[in-house]
């Protein structure tokens, strides 16, 4: 089992930044991939930003030069650098856990707003 606690989040102006961080406990060696999904009302949940344990990352076309992902494997928790926040990108965040088994863990989300 993996447990993920989310922090940060918030309230924020079009243009301004947010961070979130997400700490991973339980199984953490069976951790590949950490990522930031997020998920708008009325909306299925979408894939932000993942990076591996060896330090690759993926983004969603929507927050390339925007967002950035960074991991300390040493702490187990993983960051998502959200700056030109837009009221697009205004959802719940969720951390995600993949395991080598290809079974994902989520945390409980964290709200962004974003306001124009």
């Amino acid at each position: 089992q993996v447990q993920l606690v989310e922090s940060g989040g918030g309230l924020v102006q079009a243009g301004g930044s947010l961070s979130l961080s997400c700490a991973a406990s339980g199984s953490i060696f069976s951790i590949n991939a950490m990522g930031w999904y997020h998920q708008a009302p009325g909306k299925q949940r979408e894939l932000v930003a993942t990076i591996t344990r060896g330090g690759s990352t993926n983004y969603a076309d929507s927050v390339k030069g925007r967002f950035t992902i960074t991991r300390d494997n040493a702490k187990n928790t993983v960051y998502l650098q959200m700056n030109s926040l837009r009221p697009e990108d205004t959802a719940v965040y969720y951390c995600n856990a993949e395991t080598y088994w290809r079974h994902d863990y989520w945390g409980q989300g964290t709200q962004v707003t974003v306001s124009s």
